[in-house]
């Protein structure tokens, strides 16, 4: 597969044996900070924490239920730093009561996760906690507690794993980074 992305992929950042044994250490940890708990409830935010979800689940041990919110944000460009965010997607499940633990795919600025946590928080659970596969603390403009990091990484346009470039290529088992100059070339 790789030949066919040469005019995208400047390196691969972290592979997929990285990446798995990363997410297995993850579940593990939050297995046994939830030891006991029967009421986790894991909101993967969507579209790009649904391969980080699923390979986490798999490695948390304790009872768990999964749901799904999609958030959007908009203000100025892509890079947003400032802006509205609103939920496209709210969640199925109640959170009163319960421990409810946030995956996402990437922190950038903050800004979107800041309001994730302030609406969940809204909605009386038990606690509510962050886990993110990459972090970019170079980008943030909000301060946001982050509970369980994959990997903290530098200010890199990135793809795979879940993340997508122009929709596509969320399928790849590894994080690449975006070639200079590809983007317009999807």
């Amino acid at each position: 597969m790789r030949h066919s992305l040469d005019h995208l992929l400047q390196e691969v950042l972290i592979d997929e044996a990285t990446l798995r044994a990363r997410v297995e250490e993850l579940g593990e940890q939050i297995s046994n900070d939830y030891a006991g708990a029967n009421n986790l409830l894991l909101i993967c935010i969507l579209k790009g924490g649904v391969m980080f979800l699923t390979d986490l689940m798999r490695s948390i041990t304790v009872p768990h239920e999964i749901d799904f919110l999609s958030v959007s944000s908009y203000g100025k460009g892509a890079r947003m730093t400032t802006g509205s965010v609103r939920i496209d997607m709210d969640l199925k499940a109640e959170v009163i009561g319960k421990h409810v633990l946030i995956v996402e795919d990437i922190i950038d600025s903050g800004h979107t996760l800041k309001f994730v946590m302030e609406v969940m928080s809204a909605r009386q659970p038990a606690s509510v906690r962050l886990c993110t596969l990459l972090d970019k603390p170079s980008r943030r403009t909000i301060d946001i507690k982050i509970d369980y990091t994959g990997f903290a990484i530098e200010d890199k346009f990135v793809f795979g794993y879940g993340l997508d470039l122009d929709e596509k290529y969320r399928n790849l088992p590894f994080i690449g980074v975006v070639k200079p100059g590809a983007v317009g070339n999807v």
